[in-house]
Order: structure tokens, then C-alpha cells, then sequence
């Protein structure tokens, strides 16, 4: 049966920097954008490192999710864009440490430049609503 896409940005999240909704949903398929590190509240990056940028795309995933009906365990496939591939062990060391044993397909790549000033990596992912897997 035909669903409807949904848009959504939820509260407490950064303000999308373009044209576009942090979480397209249709049916049971959730995706979102690429996501920087950065505080809600202030709309800075939470810091100048990998790590601390690592840990505050999860946790603004994990509001994300929770706004669609999902959470972190119900996530198929995470994008890694690095501006510096010189930060992935410290990147997976800050995405192991928030994500436990889960254990998504994943695919890291590094890019020139990313749409946030003084960003040093954005994350997207897709997902499905929880009790699916």
C-alpha cells in the first residue's frame, strides 16, 4: 500500500542551514540528513574535535529517531563524510563508545568541504521504526 512521505524537524534539534527537513519518513523507512555536530541550543559545533562532533551527531540522532518512533537499534546504514580521514580511528572510537554492540552498515569517506563552517564531519543514516528488527 502507497504511504504518504513525511517531513519533520523535530524540536530540539539544529536548525536545518538550507531548504530541507532533518527526517524524511515513509511507512516504516526513516531517513535523515546529513547532520553536523552541533548544540541545538546555541547552533555552534559542540567543539573543535572529531569526537566531541562524533558524539553530538548520534545523541541529535537519537532525537531524531525517538521523534519518528525508532531509536539507534533500529538503524540499517550510517554515511561518514570526513573532511580530514586523518580523524576516522578517533571517529570510531566516539561512534563505538555511543553505539555499543550495534553494529549498522556503515560507509566513511572524506570530502572536500561540508555546508557547516568549521565542521569536520556530517553523518546521515537510514532506519526503520522500532519493533521491525
Amino acid at each position: 500500500m502507497y504511504k504518504k512521505v513525511q517531513f519533520f524537524t523535530p524540536p530540539n534539534t539544529m536548525r536545518p542551514i538550507g531548504p530541507y527537513s532533518h527526517i524524511a519518513k515513509a511507512g516504516d523507512f526513516i531517513t535523515i540528513g546529513a547532520t553536523a555536530g552541533v548544540d541545538p541550543a546555541t547552533e555552534r559545533l559542540v567543539g573543535s574535535d572529531v569526537t566531541s562532533q562524533t558524539l553530538q551527531i548520534l545523541d541529535a540522532f537519537e532525537t531524531m529517531l525517538e521523534s519518528v518512533g525508532s531509536d539507534l537499534a533500529h538503524v540499517i546504514h550510517i554515511n561518514v563524510f570526513l573532511k580530514d580521514m586523518n580523524d576516522f580511528n578517533a571517529m570510531n572510537a566516539a561512534y563505538e563508545a555511543k553505539m555499543g554492540k550495534r553494529r549498522p552498515a556503515r560507509t566513511a569517506i572524506a570530502v572536500v568541504d561540508l555546508p557547516k563552517s568549521d565542521a569536520l564531519l556530517t553523518m546521515n543514516l537510514t532506519a526503520v521504526v522500532a519493533g521491525l528488527l
